[in-house]
């Protein structure tokens, strides 16, 4: 972009906002760019400083925040665009965005080519779209909007849009769970497993999209997972597995945005979730990758009908990006494990490595089979062989010493807390648990703050089958503030029961 004369520009004073990942530019109405250039609020500008170039959504002030000469950037902004107190910037008009034009199309169930898929990631990726036109985009994609061959196509952009990792090694082994139950926190059990057993697992995760915790979050409480590329190579050629956050090291970065969106929307798209999760496996480098998903009632997948679709097309799009994918469709009925947020579940995971007597034994179970699968896909262990040697590993104690590993080699190893605040939720009857809303509890964590508050979220007692008394306690909400912990009950008592007992 062509950067425009310095006689028109504005002295920048930060005034310490922050808008998450969104560049946000803040003027005056009666600045003389402003009147001159016609400038109104939320219009994309382009904001120069040097040799360098952001878009930013234009915020108009109309106080005495800001001086007639001066322009204030969100903290997001400041950084990109690498400017302190006191720098000079100037701005210019944002051409229109001709791929803007596609998805329009989509939003009116129009198939577009693999070229409008890929000029609308590498806009998304170079932060020519605003938050509103990624929801556009985003909108334009969900329900059944995308056939296979977009979803191919999109998958393929989202690849091709940051940074790949290659190993020397010939096999190289991923998990991923299409995600809607509470807990399931496997992958840092099966990394520990699959590394242990001399296979490399390099594993990227997203944080939380829709769910109390992500992996990223849960494994943040135990260990740094802000790794950079350089870093999960490093650690990788060590110890053969890592558990990083995947934006850092911009593999797939299309990918992380439109997860900051969806995740601020609520939607978590059939179409993007598969295009989400193969890139991320194809761009670190993975050969061999296991997929689990759990449908159920309550789940993000309801029905068996819905899984075998998805199963089908996680294979055609793994064939077609030259991915081994195995799909596994498991029962979604319940959570998995007991803690439910990041803290929770990292408690969950550190029993199970430690084989202690009283860890989840539907965590412990769920990572093995998970784990014996991979075992068996890497042609290291034997057909029928995989599941009894993930399980020697395990219970020998080297998952857990690889686990300790992997954390000391990422920076620190730490025991995750619980929360100050707590109340029991208590049966009001007497009888045996028959059901479980998985997404109503998964709601109580997230009110009860997390996965913002990696201490908050729920320690559930009650499995499906469960014999329970009157009065006995069903679940534990944990929450870092009062506030929000009343917040969460206060849910609880104006919605139907999340546990049935009958």
């Amino acid at each position: 972009m062509e950067q425009p004369s310095y006689l028109n520009a504005l002295k920048i004073k930060s005034l310490g906002i922050d808008t998450y990942l969104e560049n946000n530019i803040f003027m005056r109405s009666d600045c003389h760019i402003c009147r001159s250039e016609g400038f109104t609020a939320l219009t994309r500008l382009v904001v120069h400083h040097n040799e360098k170039s952001i878009i930013a959504t234009l915020n108009v002030v109309h106080s005495e925040l800001l001086q007639k000469n001066e322009a204030s950037l969100s903290d997001m902004a400041l950084k990109r665009l690498n400017v302190k107190d006191g720098d000079l910037i100037t701005v210019s008009h944002l051409k229109p965005i001709e791929s803007l034009s596609a998805v329009r199309a989509k939003i009116y169930h129009k198939k577009i080519d693999e070229a409008a898929y890929r000029k609308i990631i590498n806009d998304i990726t170079n932060g020519f779209y605003s938050d509103i036109e990624i929801a556009a985009f985003i909108a334009g994609c969900a329900g059944e909007n995308l056939d296979l061959e977009e979803i191919i196509w999109l998958t393929k952009a989202m690849i091709d849009s940051g940074s790949k990792l290659t190993w020397d090694e010939k096999i190289i082994m991923d998990k991923h769970s299409v995600g809607g139950l509470p807990g399931n926190r496997t992958t840092p059990i099966v990394v520990a497993i699959v590394a242990a057993a001399g296979l490399t697992i390099p594993k990227t995760s997203s944080r939380a999209i829709t769910s109390p915790a992500g992996t990223s979050d849960t494994m943040e409480t135990i260990t740094i997972v802000n790794l950079s590329i350089e870093k999960i190579k490093e650690v990788v050629n060590v110890e053969g597995g890592c558990f990083a956050w995947g934006r850092l090291a911009r593999l797939s970065p299309a990918d992380d945005i439109l997860i900051s969106v969806e995740k601020a929307l609520d939607i978590d798209s059939t179409a993007q979730m598969i295009a989400s999760v193969l890139s991320k496996k194809a761009a670190v480098g993975s050969t061999h990758v296991v997929i689990e998903i759990p449908f159920g009632e309550t789940a993000k997948v309801r029905t068996r009908d819905e899984a075998l679709k998805l199963q089908y097309y996680f294979r055609a799009v793994g064939d077609a990006i030259n991915l081994n994918v195995e799909v596994l469709i498991t029962d979604g009925s319940q959570p998995i494990g007991r803690g439910i947020g990041p803290s929770l579940e990292a408690m969950d995971v550190l029993s199970v490595l430690r084989n202690q007597k009283d860890a989840p034994n539907s965590l412990k179970e769920k990572s093995l089979m998970i784990a014996g699968v991979l075992l068996e896909l890497s042609t290291k262990f034997e057909k029928g062989k995989g599941l009894s040697a993930a399980r020697q590993i395990l219970e020998n104690g080297k998952a857990y010493e690889k686990f300790e590993k992997i954390c000391l080699a990422q920076g620190r190893i730490t025991e995750p807390n619980f929360a100050k605040y707590k109340i029991d939720i208590n049966s009001e009857s007497a009888g045996t648990v028959t059901f479980i809303d998985n997404r109503k509890l998964a709601k109580v964590a997230k009110l009860a703050g997390a996965p913002q508050s990696p201490s908050a979220g729920i320690y559930f007692n009650s499995p499906i089958g469960t014999k329970v008394e009157k009065g006995q306690t069903l679940f534990t909400i944990y929450s870092e503030s009062e506030g929000e912990l009343l917040y969460a009950e206060d849910y609880l008592k104006s919605v139907n029961p999340i546990i049935k007992i009958v």
